[in-house]
């Protein structure tokens, strides 16, 4: 009751909001670095001599290493911190950028297996960023402000393209496409000299009032965290149980579905589509990148606006469940549109179906707000993980299996419908089996 009369007499900062903004810039330069190769892709693979397939299976690198390391980079979070844990990944995953650069020297195969290896490593080093996130989100944010600020982070992947395809397109025309990756590397490496100086731990933060973190408690933000154990064999016992609840509960099985066809859409617009745009559409790398900016400016517009609805409904006294469900279906459903480019030849039309259905796409991407909502407050980085690590699966298998529908039939079209398809399927998950939201144990 303390820290809730102390909101009344003191003015509440917004400190938070100004973590968030770091959250988000580092998150656009995370999108960016797996998008790097998506744009390099057209002119690296006539120069290395890699055919569709082999490219896919490239794509897929970051996906196998970044699913493998989703429940120990959660455990990493939760033993040692999101903000010393993400300032290690964010130096790793941007020196490894850099080395995709000297792949300029090899071919055929051994190109293969080197833009494997490095993809591979980039996919180990970001595994823990997005759990990370939500974590930051849940420590730094009342409930009626989490949907927002776990929106306008997970919007950060569509700004990522409209900042970064334009440039990234134009260095590949003018320099090369190794200095992508250079560029991309030592963007990370300066960001990485901010990080510590704006986000810490609520507690450890030297600019955060009191009215303010009165906030945050009385809102039900994780300013706590539960002290991990220090005996061996009752850690040991108690990660099972916390493996358990994550494994069991229904609810999170939805989630984890939902989330793996909503990456579907992601990891085509990273991955393929600018590919898409060159071989399909006959578009130029640099006219490429240039058209990649708006169907990305609707995804950003599409994330963010999702949170403040599902915030707004919260608001107005719907259900937390209904709150959060509701932009998700309505959002996938909207990204149904992205079929729509099978039955036109102009680009204009193109770009408005992709633009409609990354709106959307951006509206139902709550799936880290729910989990900000639902994971239990003594491993809240492990179901993170947990929740990417099933998500991202997507990661692996959509990248070869457009390969593979390319090679074999050398046209788009059932490629479009295998990301109209899993956005449909993310709406029925959130549908039929999610259940209640509501945080989980009984430590809520």
């Amino acid at each position: 009751m303390e820290a809730v009369s102390k909101i009344g007499r003191e003015k509440v900062g917004r400190l938070r909001w100004g973590v968030l903004a770091m959250l988000f810039g580092v998150t656009i330069i995370n999108y960016a670095v797996r998008a790097a190769l998506s744009l390099a892709a057209p002119s690296l693979s006539k120069d290395l001599g890699i055919d569709p397939l082999q490219l896919g299976i490239v794509f897929s690198a970051f996906g196998w290493s970044y699913v493998i390391a989703q429940v120990p980079g959660g455990w990493l979070l939760d033993r040692f911190g999101a903000p010393r844990v993400y300032l290690w990944v964010i130096v790793a995953w941007s020196l490894i950028t850099v080395a995709h650069g000297t792949v300029v020297w090899l071919s055929g195969t051994a190109a293969v297996t080197a833009l494997f290896a490095l993809r591979f490593l980039v996919g180990l080093a970001e595994a823990p960023s997005f759990p990370a996130n939500a974590r930051v989100v849940a420590s730094w944010f009342p409930a009626r402000e989490r949907g927002t600020a776990s929106a306008v982070f997970n919007a950060a992947q569509y700004f990522a393209t409209v900042l970064f395809a334009p440039l990234m397109g134009w260095i590949v025309a003018d320099f090369g496409w190794p200095w992508v990756f250079v560029a991309m590397g030592a963007l990370g490496l300066v960001v990485s000299l901010f990080w510590s100086r704006v986000v810490r731990d609520p507690r450890d933060h030297p600019r955060l009032g009191a009215g303010e973190l009165g906030l945050l408690i009385e809102g039900g933000a994780l300013v706590d965290p539960v002290a991990p154990q220090v005996d061996a064999a009752a850690a040991k016992a108690e990660n099972r149980r916390k493996m358990r609840v994550l494994l069991t509960t229904p609810t999170l099985w939805g989630l984890y579905s939902g989330q793996f066809f909503i990456n579907t859409l992601t990891y085509f617009f990273i991955t393929w589509f600018p590919v898409y745009l060159v071989q399909e559409r006959g578009l130029s790398v640099m006219k490429a990148g240039l058209f990649a900016t708006m169907p990305a400016v609707c995804g950003f517009i599409g994330g963010v606006l999702g949170g403040i609805w599902s915030d707004w409904l919260l608001r107005r006294g719907v259900s937390l469940t209904w709150a959060r469900k509701v932009p998700v279906v309505a959002g996938m459903l909207g990204a149904l549109t992205i079929l729509g480019c099978n039955f036109v030849h102009s680009n204009t039309l193109v770009l408005l179906f992709m633009s409609l259905a990354f709106f959307g796409k951006g509206v139902g991407a709550l799936g880290w707000a729910v989990v900000a909502d639902v994971a239990p407050r003594d491993s809240a980085g492990l179901s993170g993980g947990i929740f990417n690590m099933f998500g991202n699966i997507s990661s692996i298998t959509t990248p070869i299996l457009i390969g593979w529908i390319l090679k074999e039939t050398g046209s788009f079209d059932l490629v479009l419908m295998l990301v109209a398809g899993s956005a449909l399927a993310a709406a029925l998950s959130y549908l039929f089996l999610v259940g209640k939201i509501e945080r989980i144990g009984a430590q809520a």
